[in-house]
């Protein structure tokens, strides 16, 4: 095995030292990236969803691959198992977060945004929807709406009867559609529009930092408690805007605010000192932040130094 190998056997989640032609071990690797895909978008955590892929492969080490015709559907039925079980777990342990939950941002690669479907169902906005859904309905909602996968499979993954399993997704289709951003907004749009907040936010231009933002912007932090941030949304543009200022005011350091591309869509990266202390991804709506959502916890931001590879496929 040459170096580059080794490497990527070690990132495959827990599979060291065995023989990268190894066929399991193979078809774990092909399929990586869209197993993390899966389990990000049902978990909101990248962290959480690489300890799902170690406990991914250890299962599928186990399997007879003798007896599995489709190695890609068998992956993601384990996947889709053990992301479930986790965000049950995870809904109790947001019971005790300190603030307002947010996703962990994805410094993510340009063919992210070339996929309209993908993009949109990696953003802030659609992964806070989804939060909106018990587990059960965010697991058939992803692996239905997102990865197109059949209702046979889905409902054998769950243990469910197919029958259940278009209930389900019928119900979480439903409930996203009704809490989902009715309008398309170009990328470009979004990228002005950030543009405009960045340099407001870097020479404390309040008026210019207001102008951004729509009259009824609401602001999401999240600091984990680990970083300064509101413990409620934010309602309103003057009050964004005096918080915005605040934490500008009292940051320690050389604040820089650069352009970014997370979780498929135009974003911020804030340094303080050259070190990311948050990122800034937002909605818009007639050239106007409708949205903004801002993430300190440092535990959140490890994905955001390097691109991270997300597919469907």
């Amino acid at each position: 095995m040459v170096d580059g190998d080794r490497a990527r056997t070690r990132r495959a989640g827990g599979v060291t030292g065995e023989p990268a032609a190894d066929e399991a071990t193979r078809a774990f690797l092909d399929h990586r990236d869209l197993l993390f895909t899966v389990a990000y978008e049902m978990l909101g955590s990248a962290a959480d969803a690489e300890d799902v892929l170690q406990e991914t492969w250890l299962r599928w080490s186990g399997v007879d691959l003798a007896e599995v015709r489709d190695h890609r559907a068998y992956l993601v039925r384990i996947t889709t198992r053990q992301a479930l079980t986790r965000l049950r777990t995870l809904g109790r342990r947001k019971e005790s977060y300190v603030g307002p939950w947010l996703p962990e941002p994805l410094l993510t690669t340009p063919d992210v945004a070339d996929d309209v479907v993908l993009a949109e169902s990696v953003s802030m906005a659609m992964l806070l929807v989804l939060e909106t859904l018990t587990p059960l309905e965010r697991v058939v909602f992803v692996l239905r709406e997102v990865f197109e996968v059949d209702y046979d499979e889905i409902a054998g993954a769950l243990d469910r009867s197919p029958a259940a399993v278009r209930q389900i997704a019928h119900r979480a289709r439903n409930h996203v559609d009704a809490r989902r951003p009715r309008q398309t907004v170009r990328r470009g749009e979004v990228r002005a529009v950030l543009g405009s907040f960045q340099r407001a936010l870097e020479t404390g231009d309040l008026l210019g930092l207001a102008d951004t933002l729509a009259p009824d912007v609401v602001l999401l932090s999240d600091g984990g408690g680990l970083r300064q941030a509101a413990l409620r949304p934010i309602l309103g543009s003057d009050r964004v805007v005096r918080w915005l200022a605040g934490v500008a005011r009292k940051a320690v350091g050389v604040l820089e605010v650069e352009a970014a591309e997370a979780n498929g869509s135009p974003a911020l990266l804030v340094r303080l000192d050259g070190e990311v202390d948050g990122v800034v991804a937002c909605r818009v709506r007639d050239g106007l932040i409708t949205g903004l959502y801002y993430v300190r916890n440092p535990e959140k931001l490890s994905r955001v130094e390097r691109e991270t590879t997300l597919t469907v496929r």
